[in-house]
């Protein structure tokens, strides 16, 4: 605005261009200024349109109001914004009649036919590419300005215009009927003769935000190995994308009406990684058990949630979570808890005794600050910087593997700084460690086998890369349904190859290098087998840690004192026990450097029994035997309520015949006579075997 009232024009290009750039920058970031902006009234159609107002105040600053160029720049505008709804309008509907009811994994719903989707470079963002298509017009009306060449501003307001009219043609063969997706009735029918035809038995049921995606992560393998025919149903499209691979069928019903109307009748056994508002979505069918599987096993609040009443069983790692629920006295019954151990641990490798390589690793894995400002959620806040500077200030040399919990910083804009100096202190320290003689002739000597180990990576990346790719790129939801189906050859390379790469990861720097890791990869279990102890806090990170076998620390943040902090937290009575100071370290490091002063190693041993289960039967065989007890008490309940229901139809209507029979008068010998004499073939016994058998499937089964 500025330069168009000075006027200067290159003064005003350069603004422009700074304004693009801008834009561009937020969106690409995902800045929240950007919502920010559509709040105010200033979204991205009005700061284009701002801007193509500004360019017709330069002309008319430049005394250029009465000539073509400005009428032809106006027109061009005003047409060039007219065509942004036809564009919209497409767009949207487009993307409407593209999302199903559903989004599937390992379904085959040959049943109906799904189109390829509209390629994405016309559909991601389209908003923000067509109006971006008035660069041609603003650049070329600037240059004719500056230069008096009107040729070139209207060479460039055709170009604009034709372009628009070329995306929105390029639009329209996607809008016919043919190319959207099947309706949503006919895909919820393929969905449900899928369903019937699949007859699965056992559901893992998972919800969350996108953060959340570990949390039904985590039990993939275990639903892989599950006895019966396992399915996965989630709620939230967002999180699809983020699954991780697996062979088990998914199905991603977002909206609760679509759910409850799913054909689930074979399901006996339904679990619950999450306490979610839309578990009720499922909870409400009878025909089913439910068992509250939870995310980890700790001894936080969120492991005796009292919302786990509603669920039929809950099923924890070992005797310690029966215990912890007893303390609590939230409701659970002790009956209903069942000890599965961690199928999830397998992975975990047991310590030898020894350090790994030359100078320990130590593994600093805090979890998240949480809802609140409870100073016992994390050690971060106030411990966490203080841990790093004492171990990287140890008197031997330690490698410090920092993997920070994913939610780390959603919440509280302090533990996202703390995370961030802890990063770059890290990162200093690598730094500094590079340049030391000692470890520069390490670096030197390990440089080929690094450098080796690093295309490696790249190669196995690019190979995952090509297994994950299903569909087309740029494929929307829809496409990939259709073509994500199961293929046991491609898993198998899948599973080696992220073997593979896991080793070459580790390989690919140096054993003495500082590290942070985040991302999905390498996984938390990764980080355990690497490193030689750990720091964390009260969460399921300890107690899984305590499979290995090596010596751990837990930070008391809320400075409960030792003896205190061990009597409320099971998890920490075998480790060192830290203030937020960190001093008590050096116990830690000296357990790990001489077995001789690890004096926690045989309550380590103990506690993992408490925590985890026995390690015979394993926690597989556990698991599954868990689930043939709960769906043969499912299956015993259906029947149960099959008979009632039957009885109900029969007796609940008397007629004349029935009364001078003495079936409903009160003489239950000849109500039984009456029965056993009765036409099974007749209308009347087939209506009222049809009521008991939809009452049942419905779950309206009513006891008196």
């Amino acid at each position: 605005m500025l330069a168009a009232l000075i006027p200067n024009v290159w003064f005003f290009a350069a603004a422009t261009a700074v304004t693009y750039v801008a834009d561009w920058y937020l969106h690409q970031r995902g800045s929240y200024l950007v919502n920010r902006l559509g709040k105010v009234r200033a979204g991205l159609s009005i700061r284009f349109l701002l801007r193509q107002l500004m360019v017709i105040l330069l002309l008319a600053r430049l005394d250029l109001a009465e000539s073509p160029l400005f009428y032809a720049a106006v027109a061009c505008f005003l047409l060039f914004y007219g065509l942004q709804a036809p564009h919209g309008a497409m767009a949207t509907l487009i993307r409407l009649r593209r999302t199903m009811p559903v989004v599937t994994r390992n379904v085959d719903l040959h049943a109906v036919r799904i189109p390829d989707a509209p390629p994405g470079a016309l559909m991601r963002r389209s908003a923000e590419k067509m109006l971006h298509l008035d660069i041609p017009a603003v650049v070329g009306v600037l240059i004719a300005a500056g230069t008096g060449e009107d040729v070139i501003g209207y060479a460039g307001i055709g170009l604009t215009l034709l372009l628009a009219l070329l995306y929105l043609a390029l639009l329209v063969p996607y809008v016919r009927r043919g190319r959207l997706a099947p309706p949503a009735p006919a895909v919820l029918k393929a969905v449900d003769s899928w369903l019937r035809e699949y007859q699965p038995t056992v559901v893992l049921y998972f919800s969350g935000s996108n953060e959340s995606a570990y949390q039904g992560n985590m039990w993939l393998e275990t639903m892989s190995r599950v006895e019966g025919r396992p399915l996965i149903i989630m709620r939230e499209r967002g999180l699809v994308p983020q699954l991780a691979e697996t062979s088990v069928p998914v199905i991603c019903v977002p909206a609760g009406t679509h759910l409850m109307n799913l054909d689930l009748s074979t399901v006996r056994v339904c679990l619950y990684p999450a306490n979610v508002g839309k578990n009720i979505h499922i909870l409400r069918v009878p025909t089913m058990k439910h068992v509250f599987i939870g995310h980890g096993d700790s001894d936080k609040l969120a492991s005796v949630n009292p919302f786990s009443k509603v669920y039929d069983e809950v099923w924890t790692a070992g005797r310690a979570g029966r215990d912890r629920y007893a303390l609590a006295d939230v409701g659970i019954r002790d009956e209903d808890i069942v000890e599965v151990g961690r199928p999830q641990l397998e992975p975990i490798k047991s310590w030898t005794g020894t350090v790994k390589n030359p100078i320990p690793t130590v593994l600093y894995a805090p979890t998240w600050e949480g809802w609140d400002d409870n100073p016992g959620n994390t050690s971060l806040l106030l411990a966490g910087e203080n841990i790093v500077r004492r171990l990287l200030n140890a008197a031997d040399p330690v490698r410090i593997i920092y993997k920070p919990h994913p939610f780390t910083g959603i919440r509280s804009a302090k533990a996202k700084a703390v995370n961030a100096r802890i990063r770059a202190m890290l990162e200093k320290a690598a730094a500094e460690r590079a340049a030391e003689p000692r470890w520069a002739k390490e670096a030197s000597s390990a440089a080929a086998g690094q450098s080796a180990a690093k295309a490696e990576l790249a190669r196995i990346e690019a190979r995952l890369a090509q297994l994950a790719a299903t569909g087309r790129a740029g494929g929307d939801d829809a496409e990939e349904s259709r073509l994500s189906l199961a293929d046991p050859v491609r898993e198998a390379e899948t599973v080696r190859l992220r073997t593979e790469w896991n080793d070459a990861y580790w390989r690919s720097f140096g054993w003495w290098e500082h590290r942070t890791v985040t991302g999905a990869q390498p996984k938390l279990y990764d980080c355990f087998n690497e490193s030689d102890a750990m720091v964390s806090d009260i969460s399921s990170v300890v107690s899984d840690f305590i499979a290995s076998g090596k010596p751990y620390a837990v930070t008391d943040s809320a400075a409960l004192g030792a003896e205190e902090f061990k009597r409320q937290n099971t998890a920490v009575r075998a480790a060192v026990i830290l203030s937020n100071g960190a001093e008590e370290l050096d116990a830690l490091l000296a357990a790990v450097a001489d077995p001789a002063a690890d004096t926690l190693a045989g309550a380590r041993r103990d506690l993992k029994t408490y925590l985890l289960g026995p390690d015979e039967p394993t926690s597989m065989e556990q698991f599954n035997a868990a689930v043939r007890a709960l769906s043969a008490k499912a299956e015993a309940r259906n029947l149960a309520v099959a008979q009632r229901i039957g009885e109900q139809a029969v007796v609940a209507v008397p007629d004349a015949e029935a009364v001078t029979s003495g079936v409903g008068t009160g003489d239950p010998q000849a109500a039984v006579e009456a029965d056993a004499t009765a036409d099974p073939d007749a209308p009347e016994a087939d209506a009222a075997e049809g009521e008991a058998k939809a009452a049942l499937s419905e779950g309206t089964s009513s006891v008196r």
